[in-house]
């Protein structure tokens, strides 16, 4: 669902990523978002960018995590946790919160490539994104990479993909992002502070396919053991899976390697 047409935006968060969504709003979409208000957090001070962002007409609540006011949208930066007091009680004044991807997705939908994983995220990212480039496709790394997803909306080339690194923190905090194509490296314990329990993590990571069909394709590794644990939510009915791996595993839709070539 695209987001509406005029609403409201709350950030969550006035770090880097924080920052980049307001700029951004700020610039470009005009009298599209009626108010721009960020929460920084309870330990969150006033700094120079932040002064200049309010000489823009938007407005900072430092030093606190309680929410005043309804929001139509809100933005969540990435290092603040869906378990959090914080989150739930911005969740609480908001008709929807996401986190950056999942904005810039309602923002420009079309052709997007994301990979995940604990390990190889950046590599294959990189890679894939000069592939893509060297066969002449229009192509650009956004994402956990270093370059937000949000910046390159409004100069994206026609028919352009968008390659994206995404964290199991911004997966998290996605509803409708909806990849043409997505890669599952890996899964390994990680970050337990923020999803209090692997499964949380495990699950969020495989919810990058979560609204993809057969006219997709998701690829997974399927040499990892950590993957394979969570099997039962990978391969689900009406989902496009290629098994990816050294060796054959079998099936229609499978790539390996054979005498030195993939096939």
């Amino acid at each position: 669902m695209p987001l509406p047409q005029r609403f409201s935006l709350l950030v969550l968060g006035q770090g880097s990523t924080g920052l980049e969504v307001v700029s951004w709003a700020v610039d470009h979409l005009g009298d599209r978002v009626t108010s721009v208000t960020v929460y920084g957090g309870a330990q969150s001070a006033p700094t120079e960018r932040t002064r200049e962002l309010e000489g823009a007409g938007v407005r900072f609540a430092y030093g606190t995590e309680d929410i005043e006011g309804a929001y139509d949208i809100c933005v969540a930066s990435p290092g603040i946790s869906e378990f959090s007091e914080f989150f739930r009680n911005a969740s609480a004044a908001c008709g929807e919160i996401m986190g950056e991807p999942e904005f810039a997705w309602r923002l420009s939908p079309e052709r997007w490539c994301a990979i995940t994983g604990t390990n190889g995220k950046t590599t294959v990212t990189s890679l894939t994104n000069e592939l893509l480039r060297a066969s002449g496709l229009a192509s650009v790394a956004v994402g956990n990479i270093g370059n937000a997803a949000i910046h390159e909306v409004d100069r994206r080339a026609e028919g352009e993909w968008f390659v994206a690194e995404l964290s199991s923190y911004q997966i998290a905090t996605t509803a409708e992002l909806h990849p043409r194509v997505a890669i599952l490296l890996n899964i390994t314990p990680d970050h337990l502070a923020w999803h209090r329990t692997h499964e949380n993590y495990a699950l969020a990571k495989i919810d990058l396919f979560r609204n993809m069909d057969e006219s997709d394709l998701a690829i997974v590794n399927v040499e990892d053991e950590g993957i394979a644990a969570f099997a039962d939510r990978v391969y689900v009915p009406g989902r496009r899976v290629l098994k990816l791996g050294l060796a054959d595993a079998g099936g229609a839709h499978a790539a390996f390697v054979r005498d030195g070539h993939l096939v």
